[in-house]
């Protein structure tokens, strides 16, 4: 992620494991209340809230679980929440048809890689077929 003026700094982090579906629940919370620590905008809670509920979800159906990890970041006078999750799954083998809109592995309705790098203001993927995916997403208060 490169966007942005300055290096951001980070507050201490947050984990989650995301094995179970009452976990994407509980990572759903945790990021709510994460931005409201950090003052995002109600529209900025929901579009980080609905980004991070796509990515757990993503990471318990199609990476087999992993876990997240969330922080408060800053970076020039901007504070902002930081929301990371990672898999050890079968990796994702064409990143570009991944985050084409409408584009399903035949599980899904094509909405959440795509989606979640709508909602948010920084988005990065990297995946490796074999060995698992991380996905971060940044949302900047206003």
């Amino acid at each position: 992620m490169t966007s942005g003026v300055g290096p951001v700094e980070e507050s201490a982090a947050e984990e989650a494991p995301i094995v179970a579906n009452a976990d994407v629940v509980k990572a759903r919370q945790m990021v709510r209340a994460l931005a409201q620590q950090a003052r995002l905008s109600l529209v900025d809670q929901t579009k980080l809230v609905t980004a991070a509920s796509e990515l757990a979800r993503n990471t318990l159906t199609y990476g087999g679980g992993g876990h997240m990890r969330m922080s408060i970041v800053s970076r020039g006078g901007k504070t902002g929440v930081r929301v990371a999750f990672r898999d050890e799954g079968p990796g994702i083998p064409d990143l570009d048809l991944a985050l084409t809109d409408g584009w399903s592995s035949g599980r899904g309705m094509g909405l959440g890689l795509s989606g979640a790098r709508r909602l948010a203001d920084e988005f990065e993927l990297v995946s490796e077929p074999g060995k698992g995916t991380h996905v971060v997403v940044v949302k900047w208060a206003r």
